[in-house]
């Protein structure tokens, strides 16, 4: 039977808008009288009608057992025997809510809705399944003004007899008892509010387990509050429901370090406002905590069976775990994608530990490299619990297994532990200290006007960064720079210089690529990118997720970058053959590259001798400025018999591609085409094979099919609407399609309340068991607890000496007024006024008058003249100290023991 009608004996029984119910008698009709009527006759009379817009029901089956809770047949005072005498009082209107008003003998209001007849349910009426009783009371209740929640249901030898649903205030309110002579009593821990009023409204259906239908068997229509005006529905507890939807945008969203508040203003945008969005940003914190709490202390254990799954499931993927007793002390994983870009680009690595990641303190590590892009590249990533010496070995060690083959070159900061692991695991790789963390600590190391009013700090950086010059001449421009300044004997610059075989560039030009990373700003734009989506608060399981974000959006860049290099021409600035062959050859950015040093040898180079030596011959290149002023020449030896070429700058060894002094003599012998030997293949097109692009490889992505199928209807939506733009009435018969195919869906599939259970649904989001379904899944290993790392000591970032210098030197000079010059000192400080107030300290000591030459020395210099105008005229000035001796020492003149 259709959920509208209702059976033959209550089919004719139905009001209209002017009509109210009386009570029903016993034989089950229903009769009605003309409203205006029966109140005009009370107003004017007094006398009481029983149950008028109150309760309407059948007669209660003999098998029936009333709910004691929520029926109000168990409550004497609800009993058809002694139903409440109401008396019409008036018409409330709350916005669009209208609802007449009762009184009770007692002076209780009741409030009864008037919203339609074909709205208001029927005792009687017929619901094909429950979901359609709810959809039905729902409707009724958004009309009315109140909000609706399920109330309790009785079970039979396993059948569902009667279930109920209930205004959202029924219930009796649960009152705190105060004792006034106990204080604990009248403190309460939490300031709670209840809107539990004991309201009766209900309806109560029965089921039929032949047709699986259920009838309408009591509707109890009055409530015992105020019903709510449309524009504050937006705040009861079922609109505030969030569903799976919402859920997965939150967790989205946090996913790229977007937090609950910005999610809900997010969503209030996109949906048009926040009356359109469902839940308040307090039920968007909670999905967030509700997470959190799903995950609870299966942390470790849910992590170790995503990489289990994946290396059984994935192809090529490496993972590798350490545990001391039940906790997860390392684990270090690396999948298909990151093994073939160490195979293509790990001739150069960079690693650098970075915190803040998790709820646990443990140390992130990534291994960070650079792809034929010029972009960063992760080969890997890591997580310790500590910085010792052990923990980096074993995750060098686990870097070795996946990778097999050493780099050639190994880039980290100045830490101990790192370089005593790398020594040992990479026995074969050279080490380079990272040279920013070593010049950033100059300012500090070197105090004094020595740093500030010489060229020592340009002079500095002009030798250590110079990338051309040999060891040798490198060592004897230090030693004559310190000689020259006078630091021949200072610690730290010796320090510095015992280590130059690990830091200067002029110690590491024989090595292929040692330009391509200079420092690990590699490193910490990697590490950034996924602090940039994780954030302290994250569990393993999300900040795992968290990094899958970011290394999807990393890919995703590589593959915009190989499609443009693939699809696009780059713009010709030479009309020389070999330009259009390094185009064919290297990637857009590289080619760019190798462009500008074709572009420079036309240019700005020129040959100035020629000389043969056997069948090769040597040209001397010399290259300028952009004001054509001579900057520096070399010697480019070329061999015709086999196009083999070298330069002194040595550019191919240190970048990988040739430079303007051989593509000028290559001009200059009409060679047309890059030698093959010269094509570094990191640099090519094609560098990484084509599965690395699959989509397969994202693993922030939904790819089951359940996901892809929800994106593709959601796109598909969104695309009608937007062809519908600008036309209202086809866009109105598209929502009519939407609602039938919605009326059709919702009675065809039931609701299932099993799956939109909030732990359900975040099992589904996070693809992880449920707690009480993971017997199968015991925990065995935790987190580790009670991590201590670098600063983890203070709620505030540490600042060392060099930072402090930074910042003091930014501040600029001032004018000091006895050394009469802009320094970095003023006069409280000046060295001149403390060696004046010890002078005068001792003279005070012993007994010399202040007024004697010894006193006056700090005054000798005059003060520079101040210019605020022509009456300025310049005043001799007493240093502070001084001047503070002489009034002690008056005072000590007076006193008695003079």
């Amino acid at each position: 039977m259709d959920p509208t009608e209702s059976s033959d004996r209550t089919n004719d029984n139905r009001t209209t808008d002017s009509d109210v119910f009386v009570d029903a008698p016993s034989d089950f009709d229903i009769n009605y009288v003309d409203s205006h009527n029966m109140i005009q006759a009370i107003s004017s009379t007094g006398v009481p009608c029983e149950s008028v817009g109150y309760s309407h029901e059948i007669d209660p089956d003999p098998d029936h057992d009333p709910d004691p809770e929520h029926s109000h047949e168990a409550d004497p005072e609800y009993s058809r025997e002694s139903a409440p005498v109401m008396e019409f009082f008036g018409v409330e209107h709350h916005g669009q809510i209208t609802s007449n008003l009762f009184l009770t003998s007692d002076g209780t209001k009741i409030w009864t809705p008037a919203v339609p007849a074909s709205c208001t349910p029927v005792v009687g009426m017929v619901f094909p399944n429950w979901e359609a009783v709810v959809d039905m009371y729902d409707s009724y209740a958004d009309k009315s003004g109140f909000s609706t929640r399920l109330g309790t249901h009785r079970i039979v030898n396993g059948v569902t007899t009667f279930r109920y649903i209930l205004c959202n205030r029924a219930g009796k309110p649960k009152l705190k008892d105060y004792n006034s002579m106990d204080p604990e009593s009248l403190s309460t821990s939490r300031k709670t509010r209840s809107n539990i009023s004991d309201c009766k409204a209900c309806i109560r259906t029965k089921y039929d387990p032949e047709t699986g239908s259920y009838t309408l068997r009591t509707f109890v229509e009055g409530h015992n509050h105020e019903l709510v005006s449309q524009e504050f529905m937006e705040f009861s507890k079922k609109r505030r429901k969030t569903d799976f939807s919402t859920h997965q945008f939150v967790h989205q969203l946090s996913l790229n370090k977007i937090g609950p508040n910005v999610a809900h203003k997010v969503q209030s945008s996109l949906k048009g406002g926040e009356h359109n969005v469902r839940g308040t940003t307090t039920d968007y914190k909670n999905i967030s905590r509700s997470i959190r709490m799903f995950i609870g202390d299966r942390d470790a254990q849910l992590v170790l069976d995503t990489f289990k799954a994946r290396t059984e499931n994935l192809h090529n993927f490496f993972f590798e775990y350490h545990v001391v007793g039940h906790e997860l002390k390392s684990f270090f994983w690396a999948d298909d994608v990151s093994r073939c870009s160490y195979e293509a680009f790990g001739d150069v690595l960079a690693f650098d530990a970075t915190y803040r990641t998790n709820k646990y303190r443990m140390i992130f590590v990534p291994f960070t490299g650079v792809d034929h892009h010029k972009k960063c590249v992760t080969f890997g990533a890591g997580m310790i619990s500590d910085e010792t010496i052990e923990s980096y070995t074993w995750l060098l060690e686990s870097f070795l297994k996946a990778h097999v083959h050493q780099p050639r070159l190994v880039l980290t900061d100045q830490d101990d532990a790192m370089r005593d692991a790398i020594s040992k695991v990479l026995y074969n790789s050279s080490h380079r200290l990272c040279m920013w963390h070593i010049m950033k600590k100059l300012p500090s190391k070197i105090e004094g006007d020595i740093l500030n009013n010489t060229k020592l700090r340009q002079k500095i950086h002009s030798l250590v960064w110079n990338l051309i010059i040999d060891k040798d001449t490198f060592e004897s421009r230090w030693l004559s720079l310190m000689e020259e300044h006078g630091l021949s004997n200072h610690v730290w610059l010796n320090q510095m210089y015992a280590i130059r075989f690990d830091w200067i560039p002029s110690y590491f030009r024989d090595l292929p690529m040692c330009c391509l990373m200079k420092t690990t700003s590699r490193c910490e734009s990697s590490n950034a990118l996924f602090k940039v989506n994780s954030s302290i608060n994250n569990t393993l399981l999300q900040f795992l997720m968290c990094f899958d974000t970011a290394i999807d959006r990393q890919r995703h860049k590589q593959c915009q970058l190989e499609f443009e290099t693939n699809t696009s021409t780059p713009e010709f600035h030479n009309p020389y053959p070999i330009e259009r062959h390094a185009a064919s050859l290297y990637t857009v950015t590289i080619f760019r590259e190798v462009q500008k040093e074709i572009d420079r040898s036309v240019h700005y180079c020129t040959i100035g001798q020629t000389r043969s030596v056997g069948p090769s011959k040597i040209y001397t290149v010399s290259h300028t400025n952009r004001k054509f002023q001579f900057v520096n020449e070399f010697e480019v030896t070329f061999n015709a018999t086999d196009n083999t070429v070298s330069c002194e700058c040595m550019c191919f060894t240190r970048i990988g591609y040739l430079c303007r002094h051989i593509f000028y003599v290559f001009r200059f012998v009409h060679v047309n085409e890059i030698p093959a030997q010269y094509i570094s293949a990191r640099w090519r097109k094609y560098a990484l094979p084509r599965r690395v692009y699959d989509i397969a490889n994202r693993y922030s992505v939904d790819t089951s099919e359940e996901g892809v199928l929800r994106n593709e209807v959601t796109d598909t939506v969104n695309q009608c609407i937007n062809r519908l733009r600008r036309q209202p009435n086809l866009l109105s018969s598209f929502l009519t399609e939407l609602k039938d195919i919605k009326s059709r869906i919702f009675s065809e599939v039931p609701f299932n309340p099993d799956i939109n259970r909030t732990p359900a649904i975040i099992s589904d989001i996070l693809h992880q068991p449920e707690a009480s379904n993971s017997s199968d899944n015991p925990v065995h290993f935790t987190p580790t607890q009670g991590i201590r790392n670098k600063g983890c000591g203070t709620d505030k970032r540490l600042i060392g000496p060099g930072e402090k210098a930074i910042e003091n030197y930014k501040k600029g000079p001032r004018l000091c007024k006895k050394c009469n010059a802009y320094v970095n000192h003023d006069s409280r400080n000046c060295d001149k006024v403390r060696a004046a107030a010890a002078a005068a300290a001792a003279a005070a000591a012993a007994g010399v008058s202040t007024s004697s030459p010894g006193a006056t020395v700090a005054s000798a210099e005059q003060p520079p003249v101040r210019r605020d105008g022509p009456s300025s005229v310049p005043r001799p000035s007493i240093p502070r100290p001084v001047r503070n001796l002489r009034r002690s020492s008056r005072l000590s003149d007076k006193s008695p023991t003079a």
